[in-house]
């Protein structure tokens, strides 16, 4: 066959196009496979990380790499050293627990019903490795035998949990909260938080409440309370706003207007209490049979209740004399001074010189002295001289600084938004919150 120059340049551009869509094919098919290849290992390394489980710890203990034996409880009239031994412990080594323990947690503390649990390198073990034994659902004591004896005192972690809750006033207050399931405790911090709005002596039926709270949580288990962040008390005033906010100062509650919600002083050294006697210039003394002016006012709470101190300031006195019993003296500042008397004991750390902060602890309810019964008397000091606080006009709280209000308004504004959201029906209602704020089941 004869060609032409024209149609052998033609057949010979033929071939070299269908050479060149061969060799492409050729890397596609073998890009391809590569890629395949590839995205399988990934794929297989991929489920083996997820498959890997993290390691679970339990007391300090890896629980894949130690036999836990959990949740023996301590019987009656059973002693420390019993337990060591029984689980194989020696007598030197019981000893010398003993002695590294002394500083740390006495053994002679254990309580029946309170908890331990046995450490092993192996089920098959018959000594183990520590013992742990927990005091409370906050802590516990770490005995550990492994390389040296050691005794730890470890805390345990607490995780706060922010939660809302809504109830209506039908009988009582308390009886709202517990019927939400709510800690009856947040009566105490509502106080703190409303105490310039609201008279919580003297709830309504139909009263309402919203609330934003810390829950405590450890190992999973409600312990108790944190701090109440915000709340709204509605009664015939209309909503009462309140929330906990940090200042350049100190942290403590607002109102919707930036205003402080304590004040100055606090109405009673007691919480919940009665006035027994009042301030009375010419009382009949029940132990002395006559006449005695009474300077200070007396408030009957059961043996053991907290007294607290009604404003900031420095601790003058904290002492015994055959009239006021034990008693503490404070000086809050060039104008004011109260005392307290009758305590059964004064609080940890309360003593001569001791600063001490408004509805801080400083001692207990009793009888000491000259008392008919369990009350504390309170009396206090304007300018050297005692009077009736019940009948003073006493100074207001320091305001917030006026540069501060913008910030605080849009953190107001943040409260109110949320408290809004918390439902208001008759069924009992707690809402947890996501990680970025949005609540549970609004």
């Amino acid at each position: 066959m004869n060609l032409t120059p024209l149609k052998m340049s033609k057949l010979k551009n033929r071939y070299v196009d269908i050479a060149v869509s061969l060799v492409i094919a050729t890397i596609i098919i073998l890009n391809y496979k590569s890629e395949g290849f590839n995205s399988i290992n990934l794929t297989e390394k991929s489920d083996k990380t997820i498959s890997q489980k993290p390691s679970e710890y339990l007391y300090g203990f890896n629980v894949d790499s130690f036999h836990i034996e959990k949740n023996h409880v301590i019987k009656k009239n059973e002693f420390f050293g019993n337990i060591l031994s029984s689980n194989g412990l020696t007598s030197n080594l019981i000893l010398l627990l003993e002695h590294e323990a002394k500083d740390i947690f006495n053994v002679r503390n254990i309580r029946p019903g309170q908890k331990y649990h046995v450490i092993k390198k192996n089920e098959c073990d018959d000594t183990p490795v520590a013992i742990i034994y927990e005091p409370d659902r906050m802590k516990y004591v770490l005995y550990d035998f492994r390389d040296s004896v050691q005794v730890k005192l470890v805390e345990k972690e607490v995780h706060k949990c922010e939660e809302f809750a809504y109830g209506k006033i039908e009988t009582s207050l308390w009886k709202a909260l517990e019927d939400k399931g709510i800690n009856p405790g947040v009566i105490d911090l509502m106080e703190d938080a409303l105490s310039s709005s609201v008279d919580f002596y003297h709830t309504r039926k139909g009263d309402e409440f919203k609330l934003i709270f810390e829950n405590q949580y450890v190992d999973g288990e409600l312990v108790g309370m944190g701090k109440l962040i915000a709340a709204c008390y509605t009664n015939e005033n209309g909503e009462n706003y309140s929330m906990l906010y940090k200042t350049k100062g100190e942290e403590g509650y607002f109102d919707a207007e930036g205003r402080p919600a304590k004040k100055a002083f606090l109405k009673a050294p007691v919480k919940f209490s009665r006035i027994s006697s009042n301030y009375n210039l010419r009382r009949f003394h029940p132990i002395k049979g006559k006449t005695i002016p009474h300077l200070g006012t007396d408030y009957a709470a059961p043996h053991g209740t907290e007294i607290r101190s009604v404003s900031d300031g420095v601790v003058t006195a904290s002492a015994y004399t055959s009239g006021n019993g034990k008693f503490v003296k404070i000086k809050h500042d060039n104008v004011y001074e109260t005392q307290y008397l009758h305590m059964s004991r004064f609080a940890k750390g309360i003593r001569l010189g001791v600063r001490v902060k408004q509805g801080q602890t400083i001692g207990y309810v009793g009888s000491t002295g000259l008392s008919t019964g369990p009350h504390v008397c309170f009396r206090f000091w304007k300018n050297g001289r005692q009077v009736n606080h019940l009948k003073e006009k006493l100074p207001t709280a320091k305001p917030m600084n006026v540069t501060e209000l913008p910030q605080f308004f849009k953190f107001r504004d943040e409260m109110v938004f949320k408290l809004n959201q918390i439902k208001t029906k008759d069924e009992s209602m707690v809402a947890n919150t996501n990680s970025d704020g949005t609540m549970i089941n609004p």
